[in-house]
C-alpha cells in the first residue's frame, strides 16, 4: 500500500545500494528534502490512544495481576470490544502463556468472560526461544492469520536465552531491537510481560528488572503497580513514542478478575483538525471510494492555493493521520505528467 514507485527506486535507491556495494565505508543518508518526499507506513492503533503497533513492556511485580490484564486486552481486541474509554481496533491476537498450561488458561477466561466463544483468540503455553526460530514461528501464525493485530509474550525471560551476560545492557537491548525489527516488519504489536525488581527508584520505570536496555529499545512500556500486593487498587503508568503519557488508576474486580476503570489523572490533548485531510475525505468517502490524478489536478480539484510540492509533502507527512482518522490509504509516485497521488478508501473490516 505505501511501496515506491518502481522508477522513484532505481534513480535514488539503486542509485544509493549500488554505491553502498562498490564501497562497504559508504554511509547512506537522506536528505531533509528526501525525507519529506517519502511515504511511510503508519503506525496503527491497536487500542487508540494507548496501544500501537511496535514492541512495548508490560511490567509489573509477581502475581499483581498482569497475566489477568494480558487477558483482558487480548479478549477486548479479538473481540472488538472496546477496553473501558478507549477505542479498539478488531484484529485476531495470539498469546504465550508461557508460564500457565492450558487447564488454568481455561478456568481462568471462564471466570472472566464466561461462555463466550471467539475465534480470534489463539493461545499457547509453548514456543521457542528468540535465537530457536521464534520468529519463524510467530510468521508462520502470521501468515495463516493475516489480521493479526496483537502478539503477547508471557513472560519475555521465558523466551531469551540465558547467558554469563544476560543482564547486561547490550543484551538486553539487542533482544527488543530484535523484537522491534519484527514488529515494525508485520506492523502488528508485540507486547512483552516482565516483571520489576525489589529496588525502589524515583522513577518508576527503573525498577524494570534487568538494565535500561528493555525501554530504551522499546516503542513503550506499561507499569502495573500496588501500594500492598493485596490491594485491589493500583496504578497504570504509561510511556511511549506514539502515544502520550498517561497515569491510569484501576481496581481488580475478584469476583470477575477483571480490572476495571477508576479515573485517568491527565486529559489526552487532541490534534487540531487538518482542513486538508478533511478535504481529502470528502472526495474520497463511501460513494467514490478511490481518486487517482496529479498534484496539480489535487490542488484544482480542492480548490486550493498551494503549490503541488507542499501540497504532496504534507500528504506524506500526514499518510498516518489520513488513515487512522478516515481510514484512506495514501500513495504518491512520480510519472511524465508529474507527481501521481492515489486515495483509496479502507473500510475497518478490510484493513
Amino acid at each position: 500500500m505505501f511501496d515506491k514507485n518502481f522508477d522513484d527506486m532505481q534513480t535514488e535507491e539503486m542509485r544509493e545500494y549500488f554505491k553502498q556495494m562498490n564501497n562497504p565505508y559508504y554511509l547512506y543518508a537522506k536528505t531533509m528534502t528526501n525525507l519529506y518526499d517519502e511515504v511511510y507506513q503508519p503506525k496503527t492503533p491497536v487500542i487508540e490512544n494507548l496501544l500501537y503497533s511496535g514492541t512495548y513492556l508490560f511490567v509489573g511485580a509477581p502475581k499483581v495481576g498482569k497475566s489477568f490484564f494480558m487477558a483482558q486486552l487480548a479478549y477486548h481486541i479479538s473481540s472488538g470490544l472496546d477496553l473501558w474509554n478507549y477505542k479498539v481496533n478488531k484484529g485476531t491476537v495470539l498469546y504465550l502463556a508461557l508460564e500457565d498450561d492450558y487447564a488454568r488458561l481455561q478456568h481462568r477466561l471462564y471466570t472472566m468472560f464466561g461462555a463466550c466463544e471467539n475465534e480470534k483468540f489463539f493461545l499457547a503455553t509453548q514456543s521457542n526461544q528468540l535465537n530457536g526460530g521464534l520468529d519463524k514461528q510467530l510468521e508462520g501464525f502470521i501468515e495463516n492469520h493475516p489480521d493479526t493485530k496483537l502478539i503477547i509474550i508471557d513472560t519475555l525471560q521465558k523466551i531469551r536465552e540465558i547467558s554469563g551476560d544476560k543482564y547486561s545492557y547490550a543484551n538486553d537491548y539487542d533482544i527488543v531491537t530484535k523484537l522491534k525489527k519484527f514488529s515494525d516488519n508485520k506492523n502488528i504489536c508485540l507486547l512483552l510481560v516482565h516483571h520489576t525488581r525489589k529496588q525502589q527508584s524515583d522513577d518508576c520505570f527503573e525498577t524494570i528488572s534487568g538494565t535500561n536496555g528493555l525501554l530504551g529499545a522499546a516503542d513503550g512500556a506499561f507499569l502495573l503497580q500496588k501500594e500492598k500486593r493485596t490491594a485491589s487498587k493500583a496504578i497504570l503508568d504509561v510511556v511511549g513514542r506514539d502515544q502520550q503519557d498517561q497515569r491510569l488508576h484501576l481496581e481488580f474486580n475478584r469476583e470477575r478478575c477483571l480490572w476495571e476503570f477508576i479515573k485517568a489523572e491527565n486529559e489526552l490533548w487532541n490534534q487540531p483538525t487538518d482542513t486538508l485531510l478533511e478535504s481529502v475525505s470528502k472526495i474520497v468517502n463511501l460513494e467514490s471510494k478511490e481518486w487517482t490524478g496529479t498534484a496539480t489536478e489535487l490542488i484544482s480539484n480542492l480548490g486550493l492555493d498551494i503549490s503541488p510540492n507542499s501540497l504532496t509533502r504534507h500528504l506524506n507527512v500526514n499518510a498516518d493521520r489520513l488513515f487512522n482518522e478516515y481510514q484512506i490509504s495514501y500513495e504518491s509516485s512520480r510519472t511524465h505528467a508529474g507527481r501521481q497521488v492515489t486515495f483509496k478508501l479502507i473500510p475497518k473490516e478490510q484493513e
